[in-house]
């Protein structure tokens, strides 16, 4: 069993600052890629930035200048320090983690985390 396990959320004036964070436990063989996601109220789930097991990073638009994620491979966690926030950077954030797992076999596929809360107001 895998596990991600999300903190950090809450709620920020804009212009504001949050730092997410994102452990996996479990049964655990390697990591590929981590990411943020959100969903805000009556919206799709929409990606906000991924970091591969060699660091290489990818923003959204609107995430970009703002939004640094980062991860630490020997805590499997992954960061989104997340500045300058806007009211329409608030809803539910996500952590997403493709994680390999050996048990009596290997097997490879996406996690999801319960998701935090972020209000951002203006």
């Amino acid at each position: 069993q895998v596990q991600l396990v999300e903190s950090g959320g809450g709620l920020v004036q804009a212009g504001g600052s949050l730092r997410l964070s994102c452990a996996a436990s479990g049964s655990i063989f390697s990591i590929n890629t981590m990411g943020w996601y959100r969903q805000a109220p009556g919206k799709q789930r929409e990606l906000v930035a991924t970091i591969a097991s060699g660091s290489v990073t990818n923003y959204a638009d609107s995430a970009k200048g703002r939004f640094t994620i980062s991860r630490d491979n020997a805590k499997n966690t992954v960061y989104l320090q997340m500045n300058s926030l806007k009211p329409e950077d608030t809803g539910v954030y996500y952590c997403n983690a493709f994680i390999m797992v050996r048990t009596t076999t290997f097997q490879a596929r996406n996690y999801w985390g319960q998701g935090t809360q972020v209000t951002v107001s203006s």
